[in-house]
């Protein structure tokens, strides 16, 4: 593994490439990024990157995304095969139709979702600003989508009327997190605050001491006075908080929480995609000027509230 690490190192150094990696990549992979974060923090970064060309270490929407606001880069992905299954449940046709029938509403997707539904969008949002996002719309009913439980977050932090799309969209990993789990986890680490995705079903939500983005728990951790905490998001936001905060306990809500998708990044396949410069993901034409403005309007309008 170390003779490989050097290879990729020794290749990026001589293509000038930037590789950046999710949170919930393996580990290996995240020790040898340029950059680790959630989608927000990705997206801002691909955009300053010295760099024409970008390894993405991620699922398929986020290298899109990558794609869409760098149409000067090359884009890459090491395994083509790691797609999101929470971003295929929205079809661009069954949002079309539902703008249809809800003139009157704004729509505002999750980054999770395809480049051609994000075409269709008035404004993006990730898990650590879709709230935000929400309540900086004039409009006061909005279409949201794909993810339901993220939508149940939003619209109790919102004075909107919340229109779901599809009705059951959802992360299967985050669908994995049960109530008894984490009560049975709080009887062994009482002392120990839970922090739980967006994604997950409400009622694990509720029984959060915060919820948050995988970014936003990095912050929580290094403000909180707690020891201990129970993460409720997939494994490998584990290893980057633990590696951050090495004094701290970090105990996964259920270890079996695992999106294989993501972790079909190896490094053998960033090896062979910094060597062969490939695949390359591209978002061209019609498709990625619309979805450019749509995730423009993320950053305009979570400016505005900041200013």
């Amino acid at each position: 593994m170390a003779e490989l690490v050097e290879k990729i190192r020794e290749l990026k150094e001589r293509k000038r490439a930037v590789i950046l990696a999710h949170n919930y990549q393996p580990p290996e992979i995240q020790d040898l990024a340029d950059f680790v974060g959630d989608s927000l923090e990705l997206a801002i970064t691909c955009t300053k990157v010295d760099s024409n060309l970008i390894v993405f270490c991620g699922v398929d929407f986020m290298a899109e995304t990558a794609s869409i606001l760098n149409p000067d880069k090359r884009v890459l992905i090491p395994e083509t095969g790691a797609t999101c299954q929470l971003a295929a449940q929205l079809p661009v046709g069954v949002l079309l139709e539902t703008k249809k029938k809800h003139r009157e509403a704004a729509t505002v997707l999750y980054v999770n979702t395809r480049a051609e539904a994000k075409a269709e969008a008035d404004a993006i949002c990730t898990s650590a600003n879709a709230a935000e996002v929400v309540n900086a719309l004039d409009e006061e009913t909005v279409i949201f989508g794909p993810d339901r439980n993220l939508a149940w977050f939003v619209q109790r932090r919102s004075g909107k009327r919340i229109i779901p799309i599809p009705a059951d969209g959802h992360c299967y990993v985050h669908r994995m997190f049960r109530a008894e789990d984490i009560r049975r986890l709080r009887e062994r680490h009482p002392e120990a605050e839970i922090l739980a995705h967006p994604e997950c079903n409400p009622e694990v939500q509720e029984m959060a001491t915060a919820v948050c983005s995988t970014s936003q728990m990095l912050r929580w951790v290094r403000k909180s006075g707690a020891r201990e905490f129970i993460i409720a998001t997939e494994v490998g936001m584990l290893h980057r908080l633990r590696r951050e905060n090495p004094e701290r306990v970090f105990i996964p809500a259920l270890p079996e929480a695992v999106c294989k998708e993501m972790k079909m990044h190896t490094l053998e396949r960033v090896y062979l995609c910094l060597r062969d410069e490939g695949p390359e993901v591209r978002v061209g034409g019609r498709v990625a000027e619309r979805a450019r403005r749509a995730i423009e309007r993320m950053f305009e309008l979570t400016r505005s509230r900041q200013d």
